[in-house]
């Protein structure tokens, strides 16, 4: 077990960020950690941005993440993502689904929208490891894709190592019972990814 594991979740309104760092949290208070989160989602429901710090350790005095510690930086959507890129270090790993969501200046024609490479290029050189996964494409095959964010979740599982029947056993907790098959499914095809 390692002494400290610090998250952040990066995502916009409705991308189910929320529910991912409850999981989150509960698998490590599961696996033994203690076990902090904090998050910030004022204008979530306006396809706002979303951030979760999850922190696991042995005692965790402040859920926040602080800059430039973060092991594992997870993002829900790629300009989400590279925007929090300064609380990675050279030791830190990103998994970012290959998803856009345009924030308001894109779509009034303000700004524009990076492209792949630029953001790659941008998160890659703050991190250790980096992996673009096609939470939305595999989500849309499962049939829902509202549950990107557990493929993502899966992603990590792989990384992180542990008991498989953990986070299963949590996502049944967490979410509502007609949805739990088909997020176990997401969660399995996210960690069968990296295999």
């Amino acid at each position: 077990m390692k002494n400290k594991i610090d998250f952040m979740l990066a995502g916009v309104g409705g991308q189910g960020t929320i529910l991912a760092s409850d999981i989150l949290v509960e698998v490590g208070l599961k696996l033994g950690y203690d076990a902090k989160k904090s998050e910030v989602h004022g204008m979530s429901q306006r396809g706002g941005t979303v951030e979760s710090h999850v922190r696991w350790g042995e005692k965790v005095y402040s859920p926040v993440v602080e800059r430039g510690k973060l092991d594992y930086l997870i993002g829900f959507e790629m300009l989400e993502a590279a925007r929090w890129t300064s609380y990675m270090n050279n030791q830190s790993a990103a998994i970012v689904n290959r998803y856009r969501v345009p924030p308001p200046s894109v779509n009034l024609g303000l700004a524009s929208y990076p492209p792949d490479e630029e953001l790659q290029h941008f998160i890659e050189t703050r991190a250790e490891q980096f992996q673009w996964v096609e939470g939305n494409a595999i989500a849309q095959e499962l049939g829902n894709p509202a549950v990107a964010g557990v493929v993502l979740l899966g992603v990590l599982a792989s990384k992180l190592g542990g008991s498989e029947d953990v986070w299963l056993e949590v996502i049944e907790q967490l979410v509502p019972p007609k949805f739990i098959d088909l997020n176990k499914q997401a969660f399995i095809r996210g960690k069968r990814l990296n295999a």
